[in-house]
């Protein structure tokens, strides 16, 4: 059928090809293109790969060394008489290599070397087929090819449906929908860290098995997503393969296969079956689950109380902002919900959602969340009637303001109040006349929030409405990353102090006119408020 067909076999030490390229032009250059051939039904082909494969005067294919390629084999029907075959046939799979570099250097050789014989094709003037499994740009293996020749030929991806797209419609659930979150994930990316990524999802896609198979597993069992997780061989092809990947059998399992975790809002269970299985929450709109709002403290795990400790282990699912819900360790079971930092309400509907189908529900929060945290957030959409069989509790943690007090001594040792500078969720008028009276009372102040990179020049107000009551030698700590790894502790002055050093990771404490400062032999300096007051 073909003109010529390259197998693997020893080509000449001076590197030329075994095809004339005297018959194209002199100036044309070929077009490389990237065809992606879906998942291996090869009517998942679309219109324009066929075409592009009848057309080509060259197409390419990787191979093992067995010489087999799933990828012609999907083409073959698009396959003209007349064109010339490529096969890149791999050095390396998963068998060991004595080649210096290792298996990388083996690769990397390889796709030196295969993007060399197809510039010999293009050069020549020939358009040229390079065809894979799948999408070229999704794990595929054209992006080797494109990334060496697409700054010298016109080269073009030709998408195609992926497997895990193929996979979810054998599977005939949706993947995800609504607000929901899909994650694609490696199966050889480290089982800790591929379970927190699918504890903190909504559905999931884990591509290369195989080998990994054993790890992916105990990675579903440990992030609490066993049960909902399926697996998929060979989607579309003729041995097509599907299962709960909990039934499977690890030694029957080959590369070209993946797990699924599909939408969660999808599910096969009626309220009716949730009733005949004793779920009376799910089926009724009971409750029988609770939230509990949770401090974290300002940093480590050093600074977590054994209740708060105690009440993360017992959790079914953690829901919060992501680096915080990130400095909880991950346990077997447990499900993690993280979200951005300005969705607090949306947080703490589906942490209510979860408790009232009957699960144990942790908000985190950093420091305590009852100070400008999601206690508060929590309790008013609890306030709706549609929660009212939700239990909600809030279990303390250590302040970003006694953190930073701690570091400098005891400012906070007589009469003080804490504000927040962010005028996000109140006006700023109510900040400066909050910050007066404050001032005015001669309170210790410790501020949270103190400024942002849209939020400036409001640091500098707050110093002037400070002025007002203050003078310029008080005393102020400014705290950054308290208990992280890049803390730092400055103890400054009103006036002293950098306001452009100082972010959202900063914490201000600004002394009254009782507060004092030592200075130790060794420079140390130590911030403290008498507990009297003259």
């Amino acid at each position: 059928m073909t003109e010529a067909v390259n197998n693997g076999a020893p080509r000449p030490a001076d590197g030329s090809h075994d095809v004339d390229t005297r018959a194209a032009g002199p100036t044309r250059t070929g077009r490389l293109w990237g065809v992606g051939l879906g998942p291996g039904d090869p009517e998942l082909v679309t219109v324009k790969a066929a075409r592009l494969i009848g057309e080509a005067d060259v197409v390419a294919y990787h191979s093992a060394r067995h010489g087999r390629s799933i990828a012609r084999s999907i083409a073959e029907p698009y396959l003209r008489e007349g064109q010339i075959e490529e096969a890149l046939v791999y050095p390396v799979t998963t068998e060991g290599t004595r080649h210096p570099g290792g298996y990388d250097g083996a690769i990397a050789e390889f796709y030196e070397h295969a993007a060399k014989r197809l510039a010999e094709h293009l050069d020549a003037g020939r358009d040229v087929a390079v065809v894979c499994a799948g999408d070229p740009f999704f794990y595929g293996s054209y992006m080797h090819m494109h990334e060496r020749l697409c700054d010298r030929y016109d080269a073009t991806a030709v998408p195609g449906v992926t497997s895990m797209n193929a996979a979810a419609a054998q599977l005939g659930r949706p993947l995800v929908q609504h607000e929901e979150t899909l994650t694609v994930l490696p199966g050889t990316m480290p089982a800790p860290q591929l379970a927190m990524r699918l504890a903190e999802t909504d559905a999931a896609a884990i591509l290369k098995l195989g080998r990994t198979f054993h790890s992916v597993r105990d990675a579903l069992a440990e992030a609490g997503r066993l049960d909902e997780a399926f697996y998929v061989e060979r989607a579309t092809w003729g041995g097509q393969r599907v299962e709960r990947l909990a039934d499977v059998d690890p030694e029957s399992v080959p590369y070209f296969s993946l797990a699924v975790v599909p939408s969660p809002a999808y599910t096969e269970r009626t309220s009716t079956e949730a009733a005949e299985a004793g779920d009376t929450a799910a089926a009724n709109g009971g409750s029988g689950g609770e939230v509990v709002v949770v401090g974290l403290g300002p940093a480590g795990p050093e600074w977590l109380t054994p209740e708060a400790q105690q009440e993360l282990a017992a959790a079914d699912h953690l829901v919060g902002y992501g680096p915080y819900v990130a400095r909880v360790p991950t346990r077997a079971g447990q499900q993690r919900h993280s979200s951005g930092n300005r969705v607090e309400a949306d947080r703490a509907v589906q942490a209510l959602e979860l408790a009232q189908a009957g699960a144990r529900v942790a908000v985190v929060s950093s420091g305590d969340p009852g100070v400008f945290a999601m206690a508060s957030a929590v309790l008013e959409q609890a306030e709706d009637p549609r929660w009212s069989g939700v239990s909600v509790r809030v279990v303390p943690g250590l302040t970003a303001a006694q953190a930073a007090a701690s570091r400098v001594g005891a400012p906070l040792g007589h009469d003080y109040c804490v504000m927040s500078l962010s005028d996000r969720l109140k006006p700023w008028e109510i900040i400066e006349r909050r910050l007066d009276a404050a001032a005015a009372a001669d309170l210790v102040i410790a501020l949270y929030n103190p400024a942002s990179r849209s939020r400036r020049a409001q640091l500098d107000q707050t110093r002037d409405v400070l002025l007002r009551h203050r003078t310029p030698d008080t005393p102020i700590v400014v705290a950054r990353d308290v208990g992280g790894s890049e803390e730092s502790i400055q103890v400054s002055t009103l006036t002293g102090f950098d306001a452009d050093q100082v972010d959202m990771r900063c914490l201000l404490i600004v002394g009254s006119s009782q507060t004092r400062v030592s200075t130790h032999s060794n420079g140390a300096r130590t911030v403290w408020t008498p507990r009297t007051y003259n």
